[in-house]
């Protein structure tokens, strides 16, 4: 049984023209970290969906009983809901959002226009995270990683504890992700902090090494950690995204659902 979904934590969504834009929070994050920009491109006139995922929002004993194919699944529904009423759709994702966006990249090549990723996941270097798999089996949760927020006052609405079978099962979901990586070829935006606490730069390496795009934009972020989105640079991420969809993408008005 599911708790209720934190106030905050809600899914996002609006109607407007024919381009379509999705965007996926990530690992025990929630939409609250993508409403902002979300309704910055409701505001241009964009269709746009910010679901919550399977297991967020509510409490991490919750997201311990979901895997990746959860979380994708429910991406790639609303995927398929943006198709049936846009003629382009950009995926974009932060964090664990940004390896579940290359995996619809590398699945739906055609119903995947562009791809705009901030601090994306797909690797991590810390030995920790090596011994999830084990740890699994022993403890169910270890400490957090929510809220690694430069600037005052802002609130993902997140888990304060990390449930290891769920990371275990994203573990496993990187290694997928990465071994697709040369079947991407749409245009590719990707953000990356300078300082960020959750996701080091071996991601970043990783996904410029292994796509096959031929146009790949690295827009360094100086005045945010890792939840970007919400921090410091959030009106440079909303500016150069506009930028990238006018060019790779299609442009235009609409109605807020929430």
């Amino acid at each position: 049984m599911t708790s209720t979904v934190t106030p905050g934590a809600e899914p996002f969504s609006a109607d407007g023209d024919r381009t379509g834009i999705l965007l996926s929070h990530g690992f025990t994050g929630s939409p609250a970290s993508m409403t902002p920009w979300a309704r910055h491109l409701a505001e241009l006139g964009h269709t746009v969906r910010a679901p919550l995922l399977p297991g967020h929002g509510t409490t991490w004993q919750d997201m311990n009983r979901t895997r990746w194919p959860d979380w994708y699944g429910t991406l790639d529904e609303a995927l398929t809901e943006l198709r049936s009423r846009c003629d382009h759709v950009l995926v974009a994702g932060l964090s664990m959002g940004g390896c579940l966006a290359l995996r619809l990249a590398e699945q739906r090549p055609d119903d995947v226009d562009a791809l705009v990723l901030v601090n994306p996941a797909v690797n991590v270097k810390r030995l920790d995270i090596k011994l999830v798999p084990l740890l699994q089996w022993v403890v169910p949760s270890m400490p957090g990683i929510g809220n690694d927020i430069k600037k005052p006052g802002q609130d993902e609405i997140g888990y304060d504890r990390t449930p290891l079978k769920a990371l275990a099962s994203q573990v496993t979901m990187w290694k997928d992700v990465r071994a697709g990586l040369p079947r991407i070829t749409q245009p590719l935006l990707m953000f990356r902090s300078a300082d960020d606490h959750v996701v080091d730069e071996t991601s970043l390496a990783m996904i410029s090494a292994g796509v096959s795009s031929r146009v790949t934009e690295v827009v360094p972020l100086v005045d945010s950690f890792h939840v970007a989105t919400l921090d410091n640079d959030a009106r440079l991420i909303m500016e150069r995204t506009d930028a990238f969809i006018a060019e790779h993408v299609a442009t235009g008005t609409g109605t807020i659902h929430e």
